[in-house]
């Protein structure tokens, strides 16, 4: 299931597009599923989807949205992309498979509307230990890697992802990443110098490392919204990001495999076998 061009353009310029990932009735699934649920305030949880919003110009985002379905269950080891990952952030032939083949540290659907973008963030140059890239010994260590599905069309006008190609290996800030970044202000990656706005149909999923300097345009286009679904994989031993946890019901739905990669972690039983005494404080 892997293409040599992909891995290529991916270690290339950080990113590659799988063209039509999802069926017409795959996409369709996820897009009704989205629709059950209800229009909540950030903060607020329906089931075992949490609605979480970086800022109320940023859209919303259904966060744990694995939990929302078997649409969504199939996206965790989805054949378009599960051995990339594998490749990618999976620890074969490492110490880290003894955890578990890889671990989904953050899985949520963005809904975004007329006005609403997130500005640019990450670069190689960026210090967050959590999304770095390298390449050592011939094996793949990037700490999170994302696949973003496109549920609608994405193109001009619908806020699509921006990024600057490349930019995973970049060693120096750009210049003027203060003007497009995250922020208390709204911003976007409109007009920033070398990022490109990516446009994709419904069912195609791009794959980019975090380490990317990336973003989106600021949606122009009145009517619907620009969605999409972002699973980021990383190490085996990861933790979520926002302290969430798969639900129990959750995990006794998935099948052996989706369950080590949505919770590889062995949670140890703490019943004590002998009494513990009280430590008794040194005389001084």
């Amino acid at each position: 299931m892997i293409d040599p061009m992909n891995v290529y353009r991916f270690d290339l310029n950080g990113y590659f597009i799988l063209r039509g990932a999802l069926t017409e009735a795959e996409v369709l699934d996820l897009n009704r599923g989205i629709d059950a649920i209800p229009e909540m305030d950030p903060g607020e949880w329906y089931g075992y989807v949490h609605s979480h919003s970086f800022d109320k110009k940023n859209g919303v985002n259904l966060q744990q949205i694995y939990e929302a379905g078997p649409a969504f269950e199939k996206l965790i080891d989805h054949p378009a992309w599960h051995d990339y990952m594998l490749k990618f952030a999976g620890g074969q032939d490492s110490f880290d498979q003894a955890h578990g083949p890889m671990f989904i540290d953050e899985a949520f659907a963005s809904l975004r509307g007329v006005g609403e973008s997130i500005g640019m963030h990450s670069g190689g140059d960026c210090w967050s230990k959590r999304n770095q890239y390298r390449f050592r010994n011939g094996h793949f260590m990037a700490m999170q890697v994302n696949v973003l599905i496109a549920l609608t069309d994405i193109g001009p006008g619908d806020g699509g992802t921006t990024i600057i190609p490349a930019s995973h290996k970049q060693n120096i800030k750009h210049p003027l990443m203060s003007e497009f970044a995250m922020s208390g202000d709204q911003k976007s990656g409109d007009g920033m110098p070398e990022a490109i706005e990516v446009f994709m149909k419904a069912g195609d999923a791009l794959i980019f490392t975090d380490t990317i300097c990336h973003g989106s345009a600021k949606r122009t286009r009145v009517e619907g919204q620009r969605r999409i679904i972002v699973y980021r994989y990383g190490p085996s031993w990861g933790m979520f990001r926002h302290g969430y946890r798969p639900s129990p019901e959750l995990l006794d739905r998935l099948t052996p495999q989706q369950r080590k990669i949505v919770w590889p972690h062995e949670v140890l039983s703490r019943t004590p076998n002998r009494l513990q005494l009280p430590v008794e404080s040194p005389i001084l």
